[in-house]
């Protein structure tokens, strides 16, 4: 296991320059601190239940994300900076508190089921961007945005319809598209880095929503499994 771990390591660091591997820690640093910081918000609004049904909280959010995309990194204001990403994440965060909520009526089982499967999957995925050949994932950005026009459509579809087969198909492509954006925002966020984007707080946002997009259509599918056990027994 030493001698596989050692020649993953020599591998990676053979395929990703010392100035993008120094960038990643500092990206996946940010996204360790904003998923805490939505773990927080989650938790809060489950024994408190005062915000996440406000919609000051989806105001909150957007507010946040703006303030963090118009302040520009200036090299003085990554605090500032690092504060709006933090405040963003935790009214995402807030905002999975009725989903959660829900969930542990159900079965409470299902939620760190969700974060394990969610973690193999992000890790299973970016892993596949960084060892992959530099920009072989980036063509998906014209896949990713056919996708998402499919995804609204449904979406139309499913303000007329009430469809059972709707919802799942509005499910399952989302969950594949929040697989397809990891592959290809990872590699983009290198780009980017190789042309001399140094902006990591700004980039951790992407992978946030990502692998939130995902724990949240995860959540829901375990949670329409259980519901579809449970009516058959």
């Amino acid at each position: 296991m030493a001698s596989g771990l050692g020649t993953f390591i020599n591998t990676f660091n053979s395929k990703i320059e010392e100035p993008v591997r120094i960038h990643l820690k500092n990206v996946y640093a940010c996204l360790t601190l904003a998923t805490i910081s939505a773990a927080l918000g989650a938790y809060i609004d489950l024994y408190t239940n005062i915000l996440s049904r406000n919609f000051i909280t989806v105001l909150g959010a957007i507010g946040f994300l703006v303030a963090l995309n118009c302040t520009k990194d200036n090299g003085k204001n990554q605090l500032m900076r690092l504060g709006f990403l933090i405040g963003f994440s935790f009214c995402s965060g807030l905002g999975l508190g009725p989903l959660l909520e829900q969930v542990i009526l159900i079965d409470p089982s299902i939620i760190p089921t969700t974060l394990l499967a969610t973690s193999l999957i992000f890790v299973s995925f970016s892993l596949s961007a960084l060892l992959a050949r530099r920009g072989s994932w980036l063509f998906l950005g014209g896949t990713i945005t056919t996708i998402l026009s499919a995804l609204f459509v449904f979406s139309l579809a499913s303000m007329f319809l009430s469809s059972t087969l709707l919802f799942q198909a509005h499910l399952y492509v989302g969950l594949v598209l929040m697989c397809a954006f990891v592959l290809y925002d990872t590699q983009l966020i290198m780009e980017k880095r190789r042309h001399g984007d140094k902006d990591f707080i700004a980039h951790s946002v992407d992978l946030f929503i990502d692998f939130i997009g995902i724990f949240r259509r995860l959540l829901i599918i375990f949670q329409e499994n259980n519901k579809r056990e449970e009516r058959r027994r």
